[in-house]
């Protein structure tokens, strides 16, 4: 057998494995969500669905009014997603192509620091600035405090870096105004990196606890990943996991659609950069 043939093999071994091990979790959650209570708690564990799944995903969807926190949850990933990738292009534009403006290395070293600053380390001035507002228990507090990206910010920056001059030249020629080469010109070369930076933003915000737990106290302002929490029973009964388990696969759609939505620009983004 030639050496090649044989790395591939490897090399496929491998990544069945990894698949395996990725896929295992997501296949016991969905096996979990079509038992009954009693067949959740068998021993040894059972790895074949069985016939209980309508009951459970309708037991899930009912107790927690899941329907209005997949709302909540969606209006907000796609909110902060859109803000963030505006405001980063926006302001990677202005530190790119208006590089005279003064303090232009502190104003984007500031940005940076901000890396070091997650929202749970300001968790209670945010608290704090989002009362004195009479925000409080309001879309606003859940979304706004998210809308600056540094990382969003970066990485539009290091690709406006790699334009041509030429091209801002040329337009410049044409006639044609900053936020027309804006608008015509980098923002169709950053679809790429849109889609990338929206699939994780959404993703990010869609997994979100620990701001909206705080933040929120009443059910309709709730987000999804709260009501999976709530499935759980109080610690006198016993957790009934796989109706936890169906609302768990519920909470996984809809970033899964928003993977499969754009996965084709993520493709083609990477073809692009092989053929580079």
């Amino acid at each position: 057998m030639k050496k090649s043939t044989q790395r591939k093999i490897i090399v496929y071994l491998v990544v069945i494995i990894a698949l395996i091990v990725i896929m295992f979790p997501i296949y016991y959650a969905i096996t979990m969500s079509t038992l009954s209570l009693r067949q959740s708690y068998s021993y040894p564990p059972r790895f074949i669905p069985s016939v209980h799944a309508a009951q459970n995903y309708k037991t899930a969807w009912n107790t927690v009014n899941m329907g209005r926190l997949i709302l909540n949850s969606s209006y907000i990933s796609v909110v902060v997603s859109v803000a963030k990738i505006s405001l980063s292009i926006l302001a990677a534009f202005a530190f790119t192509y208006f590089g005279d403006f003064k303090g232009k290395f502190f104003f984007f070293g500031a940005i940076l620091i901000t890396h070091m600053l997650p929202l749970p380390v300001r968790i209670i001035p945010t608290y704090e600035l989002m009362k004195a507002f009479d925000w409080v228990n309001s879309y606003r507090a859940l979304t706004i405090p998210f809308f600056a990206s540094a990382t969003g910010t970066l990485l539009f920056r290091q690709l406006f870096l790699t334009v041509p001059t030429s091209l801002s030249d040329a337009a410049r020629i044409d006639g044609a105004g900053p936020m027309r080469f804006l608008t015509s010109i980098l923002i169709p070369l950053s679809r790429t990196n849109i889609g990338a930076l929206f699939l994780i933003e959404f993703t990010y915000m869609w997994n979100e606890y620990l701001w909206p737990m705080i933040i929120t106290n009443t059910p309709d302002m709730r987000v999804v990943q709260i009501g999976v929490k709530m499935l759980l029973a109080s610690e006198a009964a016993a957790a009934e996991w796989n109706v936890i388990m169906a609302g768990t696969i519920i909470a996984m759609i809809p970033p899964l659609v928003i993977l499969l939505v754009f996965q084709g620009t993520l493709l083609r983004g990477f073809a692009l950069k092989e053929e580079k």
